[in-house]
């Protein structure tokens, strides 16, 4: 059974699940939730993790879980796309990653060289500017996330920053909350970049799934994650 515990690093707190009985630097996922949740949502996935071997991190992300604001009020609903809240809390999330990542290997909780970043809706939006932010995530996934709220109007810099980090992005053909088509182009941009080793590139958009998947197609999506975190950290 993977051991769950929570913590607080960076000002972040944090939900801590590790295999059992380990106390050494593993290697270690971020993981990031969506809108609304709480990094309490994904428990499932990280003990999934966690049971591969990883330390899977669930992590609060800026004004959710026990971030939020007392009488903070969700202003976002329906598409995120019609207000800047949504925006800052991409950004500021983003903004504090590094200096957690700090302090993990400071800490000697992660193993260095081998930290990944996945998140799921807003999660996934995060990923993207994660990543582009700091070059020390080994893989990182982005599951029904767009990489629209960090990309820079001048981004031919911003696109150079993803390589060499594996990068694997699933979308869903019928999401209408965060349509795949920034993803898609976004893999189009860095397949160049990627040319010399397009293993670390990978673009996987589910037929007739919609935002919220049903269970099966959940099931699809988190296995593809775990496999490739698994590939690229273990």
């Amino acid at each position: 059974m993977a051991e769950v515990e929570e913590s607080l690093l960076a000002g972040v707190p944090l939900l801590l699940v590790r295999p059992s009985g380990s106390a050494r630097a593993l290697p270690t996922v971020l993981w990031v939730h969506g809108y609304g949740a709480s990094k309490e949502t994904h428990l499932a996935e990280l003990r999934r993790l966690a049971d591969i071997g990883l330390l899977a991190i669930g992590i609060d992300a800026v004004a959710h879980g026990r971030r939020r604001p007392a009488g903070f009020e969700h202003r976002v609903t329906g598409s995120p796309r019609e207000t800047a809240v949504f925006r800052q809390i991409v950004g500021d999330t983003v903004a504090g990653l590094p200096r957690l990542v700090d302090q993990l290997l400071e800490r000697g909780l992660s193993e260095p060289g081998r930290i990944a970043i996945a998140g799921v809706s807003m999660g996934g939006c995060i990923v993207y500017g994660a990543v582009a932010a700091d070059c020390r995530y080994a893989a990182a996934v982005a599951l029904l996330g767009s990489p629209e709220w960090t990309r820079p109007e001048d981004d031919g810099a911003w696109l150079d920053a993803f390589q060499p980090t594996a990068l694997l992005s699933i979308t869903a053909a019928r999401d209408s909350v965060v349509p795949p088509a920034a993803a898609r182009e976004l893999h189009a941009l860095l397949a160049g970049r990627y040319r010399l080793q397009p293993e670390r590139l990978s673009y996987r958009e589910l037929a007739d799934a919609p935002h919220l998947m049903p269970a099966a197609d959940w099931a699809t999506a988190t296995g593809y994650a775990a496999a490739w975190l698994t590939r690229f950290l273990l």
